[in-house]
């Protein structure tokens, strides 16, 4: 059933005319020259936080917008349109934001949630190791109590922001023999000794979204730096996966949607044989067919959102939307690229970019596959 949205529609419709216009005017005209470059520009940065487009559902009292998932999967996908990196951005903030404004204490809250938001400083969501991906529970990073707090130990990889964060949110065993049960999150200062960095990695697509490992070396921590209840850390990050996978639906949808306009655009006005090939039946077919996925997908991503909002279970419905709209991300901008043909294979020519940027939206927040078996045990139950 198709839940209502929380706020009036004229309120969405103004949200998303002001996403559009600030993705057309400052995203969209340096996305080459950000993939190229592999950087995330702090003016860029500082104009997003300007506008408001961080901390969408986070509380007014906490320096947010509090908004609703339905407007900002509706902001992700806008965002996206000009270039996936920077919507990737919007997402990293939105968890962390999320997480430190629902769990944090007042201290914590009032020392990093408003920085974060404002752009002071830069942030890092710690989780992934390398056997610990879709396998959570097989994080070996260890925090050991002291009398003052803990020491930190361990290494993360292919961490967002990990080359530039100042602040990282890190899960780590609190009490190894408990598995799952006995992990912790830790507010980490990335500057403290005992922390270092790898290099930058280079991906093959969504470059301005840099990544990396970190790496922890008895790193004292206080008591003060322990996010939310002692040994519930797994499930406080899994807390925040479901809105983290509408965000990544929306983001694969945004990216969909330009490689349509685009491929739109150029069937039109593209001539073979003397004629535009948009009117070559072949070219039209696939047309149709992108144009229906990304509806689909849109939708889904968009259910999955309301029934967030409206406190109804959505576990399945998030894990439909980011599936399903990632899938026809890494689609749409094949047949993007089969369109312009040779074109679609060279450099410069923006379908090619976002072919490359699509790959990542069914591995990361979950691998398809991982969505798939979540999708399965639920209908299997039933």
């Amino acid at each position: 059933m198709i839940q209502t949205p929380l706020l009036p529609l004229e309120v969405y419709r103004e949200i998303k005319e002001m996403t559009a216009r600030f993705s057309a005017e400052h995203i969209r005209p340096i996305a080459e020259e950000l993939d190229k470059n592999e950087n995330f520009p702090d003016e860029l940065y500082r104009k997003m936080g300007e506008q408001g487009l961080f901390g969408i559902t986070v509380p007014e009292s906490y320096g947010g917008n509090g908004l609703d998932v339905y407007a900002y999967a509706i902001i992700m996908e806008e965002l996206s349109k000009g270039y996936a990196s920077v919507a990737d951005q919007c997402g990293v903030i939105e968890l962390i934001t999320t997480l430190l404004s629902t769990y944090g204490t007042d201290y914590q809250i009032n020392k990093y949630t408003q920085d974060i938001l404002k752009t002071n400083i830069k942030i890092a969501y710690c989780i992934t190791e390398s056997e610990a991906g879709s396998d959570v529970s097989n994080v070996t990073t260890t925090a050991t109590k002291t009398q003052k707090g803990w020491v930190l130990n361990g290494s993360k990889q292919w961490i967002h922001n990990a080359p530039i964060a100042d602040i990282g949110l890190v899960l780590a065993r609190t009490e190894p023999e408990l598995g799952h049960r006995g992990m912790s999150i830790f507010i980490v200062d990335l500057h403290s000794k005992g922390v270092s960095r790898g290099p930058k990695d280079h991906k093959m697509g969504q470059k301005a979204s840099q990544i990396g490992a970190l790496f922890f070396d008895d790193v004292l921590l206080l008591k003060e730096n322990l996010l939310g209840e002692l040994n519930k850390g797994f499930y406080i990050m899994m807390s925040v996966l479901e809105i983290g996978r509408v965000g990544i639906g929306a983001l694969a949808t945004g990216i969909s949607q330009a490689a349509f306009e685009r491929s739109l655009d150029y069937a039109k006005t593209r001539k073979q044989f003397g004629k535009p090939i948009a009117a070559n039946q072949g070219i039209q077919w696939m047309l149709a067919d992108m144009a229906t996925q990304i509806q689909a997908g849109r939708n889904l991503v968009h259910q999955a959102a309301l029934q967030l909002d409206n406190k109804i279970t959505a576990g399945t419905a998030c894990s439909m939307a980011k599936q399903y709209a990632s899938d026809v991300a890494v689609k749409v901008t094949a047949d993007a690229v089969q369109i312009f043909g040779g074109s679609g294979y060279i450099r410069g020519f923006e379908v090619e970019r976002l072919y490359r940027d699509a790959k990542i939206t069914q591995i990361y927040e979950g691998t398809n596959q991982i969505q798939r078996n979540i999708i399965a045990k639920r209908i299997l139950s039933d």
